[in-house]
């Protein structure tokens, strides 16, 4: 004979701190809580307000550089090792965990302009202002001046930045052209011009890892595919571009980072009209990466700070900034989502959470589901006018502040100008158009 029990969990019923305390069952109908919705406001003003209180989003900064932070390359395979290159061409390895510096290079005579970890880990590439292409060992000893590279391939021009290939031994540099590299050959196995001037940045895509992007001095944008003999195409823009990143989940966008100011999330597929154009920095953004998520981005700028962009909306969420930090070159999000890295020109590297109120450490079962219900709540209530105040305020520095302030005055004025021009012209004549075309000037296939 079977007989059948009721089996429960008594995690379901009682609380962990006290036997004699049960879980009483609700009835969630609408009816019975009349004034549900304002206790569930209360709740997230509340909320809303101890995000800002707890919102303190820099960790540690990791001094060592003789000179600025020029550029940063994180590890393909450990999430607590960066590398960083300097102005004066010293390269160091970073122990994120113990927030030390656990190797120090001096790699190029001049800027290291460019560094590349390898895809499987092992070794790291280098570029700088004496032409040559470095390749040095992942581990070694922990202070080396004279410390030789594993591999040296010395080039005719200065090679102003590097890229490694994401599955294979391949890596590609930037200067006057575009040269791919096999990692066993010194000479390069393909070469792309477009009489274009110096080429700033080269980033391979994540996803079609065939592709490439590269941005140059004289304002294009220009797209190359591996397999062809020319480039692709290129967009051409107002002003120049910096930096260039792909979206890590998305195969056909990108990101460029402009001197106007703004950054410009573009489709390859269709260049005539950007998908997004990112507003807030007051000066040149100098770099950009996004997180591996793929929903957002971090750029750095000229104007001492760093933001926070999501992907899909045109002002950022985010502004991180200190009073000793100077102008930011470079920056990188790393691969497990939580933190921030940016070096700047005072020869720091700061260590910042992406998420500037979020707790480090463990957290238990009923934390996670407080702070689940209260994030819920949040985004419930994201619109009202009082809790939308608080959640977008966020304290400047008075230089960016006052620079904010002007640029909304000049834009303003500018836009009166065009609706003038428009009432007082013949129609069609001042023809309307829009913010995502306005500033890019041709597209050549």
């Amino acid at each position: 004979m079977k007989v059948k029990l009721l089996s429960r969990n008594p995690d379901d019923y009682v609380r962990e701190t006290k036997i004699d305390i049960h879980r009483v069952p609700r009835n969630y109908d609408p009816t019975l809580h009349p004034f549900e919705v304002p206790r569930e406001y209360t709740r997230a003003l509340n909320a809303t307000k101890l995000e800002r209180v707890f919102a303190k989003p820099f960790i540690a900064s990791l001094d060592g550089h003789r000179d600025g932070v020029h550029c940063m390359a994180k590890h393909f395979k450990s999430l607590s090792t960066i590398i960083s290159g300097a102005c004066n061409g010293e390269i160091k390895v970073w122990n994120l965990m113990k927030r030390e510096c656990v190797r120090t290079i001096q790699a190029h005579t001049g800027f290291v302009r460019g560094i590349s970890s390898r895809f499987c880990g092992t070794s790291f590439f280098s570029v700088g202002d004496d032409k040559t292409i470095k390749q040095w060992k992942m581990e070694g000893p922990a202070f080396d001046e004279e410390e030789e590279p594993m591999h040296t391939i010395l080039g005719k021009t200065v090679y102003t930045g590097i890229d490694h290939h994401w599955r294979d031994g391949v890596f590609a540099t930037c200067g006057q052209q575009v040269d791919i590299w096999d990692e066993q050959r010194t000479s390069p196995i393909r070469s792309f011009t477009w009489s274009v001037d110096s080429i700033s940045s080269v980033k391979f895509n994540p996803i079609e890892t065939n592709l490439l992007a590269s941005c140059a001095s004289d304002r294009n944008i220009v797209l190359y595919d591996m397999r062809q003999a020319t480039p692709l195409k290129k967009v051409i823009m107002d002003l120049r571009t910096n930096a260039v990143c792909w979206n890590p989940l998305e195969a056909f966008i990108f990101t460029g980072a402009n001197e106007d100011y703004n950054l410009y999330t573009f489709d390859m597929r269709n260049l005539d009209s950007s998908m997004m154009v990112h507003k807030d920095h007051v000066s040149a953004v100098l770099d950009v990466d996004y997180s591996p998520t793929g929903r957002e981005f971090v750029s750095a700028s000229f104007d001492k700070s760093i933001r926070i962009f999501p992907a899909d909306k045109g002002h950022s969420r985010e502004v991180y900034h200190t009073k000793r930090m100077q102008h930011v070159m470079c920056v990188k999000w790393s691969a497990d989502n939580k933190y921030i890295l940016c070096g700047s020109d005072e020869m720091n590297i700061r260590l910042w959470k992406a998420n500037a109120s979020e707790k480090l450490g463990v957290l238990m079962p009923r934390e996670k589901a407080a702070l689940n219900y209260n994030q819920k709540l949040r985004e419930k209530f994201q619109h009202h006018p009082q809790i939308r105040r608080i959640a977008r305020h966020r304290h400047l520095p008075k230089m960016i502040y006052n620079q904010a302030k002007e640029l909304r005055i000049m834009k303003e004025a500018k836009r009166k100008k065009q609706l003038n021009l428009r009432k007082h012209s013949k129609p069609g004549s001042v023809p309307l158009v829009a913010e995502r075309k306005k500033h890019i000037v041709a597209v050549v296939k």
